[in-house]
């Protein structure tokens, strides 16, 4: 029997999974998406997160955190060590995510140093582009780690985004 595909929960999936819904077309059509992947499809996932993920969702609203605190709360964690540290120094050094960005930077680091095979996310201007993925992959690969598939929900639905 295969093990299960681990895949690296990103702050944006809990965000959009416990948000109202939005009045943006475009973003309602992206949290209806991440909430059928988490119906229909996260079982055949071993999900994780980090800390760089509990504090982010920890941030802002007290409702809207305690959501997004509760969704993650029995998802199992990576550890952020030196490895990620040195990482995520390496990516920030090679340009792709500005010095504001450097928890964008966790995220892929987190992914790449413990195996993941996909990072699931909605950011995509520094993590989930097309753009920078190349270059990013590159830094992962030279470091000496695996590259994990970078994706949004669309992408791991499977055949069952129409059903």
């Amino acid at each position: 029997m295969n093990p299960k595909p681990t895949v690296y929960l990103e702050t944006t999936i809990a965000s959009y999974l416990t948000a109202r819904p939005s009045s943006n077309l475009i973003v309602a059509g992206e949290q209806e998406i991440s909430r059928r992947w988490w119906e229909v499809r996260r079982e055949r996932f071993h999900l994780f997160v980090s800390e760089l993920v509990t504090s982010e969702a920890g941030r802002g609203d007290l409702a809207a955190s305690k959501r997004r605190l509760d969704l993650i709360q029995d998802i199992a964690h990576l550890e952020i060590d030196e490895s990620v540290l040195a990482l995520t120094r390496k990516l920030l050094e090679g340009g792709d995510f500005p010095e504001r960005s450097s928890t964008d930077a966790g995220h892929v680091a987190v992914a790449a140093r413990h195996g993941m095979d996909y990072l699931l996310t909605w950011n995509c201007k520094h993590i989930a582009n097309a753009e920078i993925i190349r270059r990013v992959s590159h830094i992962i690969s030279e470091a000496g780690y695996y590259v994990p598939v970078i994706c949004t929900p669309r992408e791991l639905l499977g055949g069952c985004a129409d059903e």
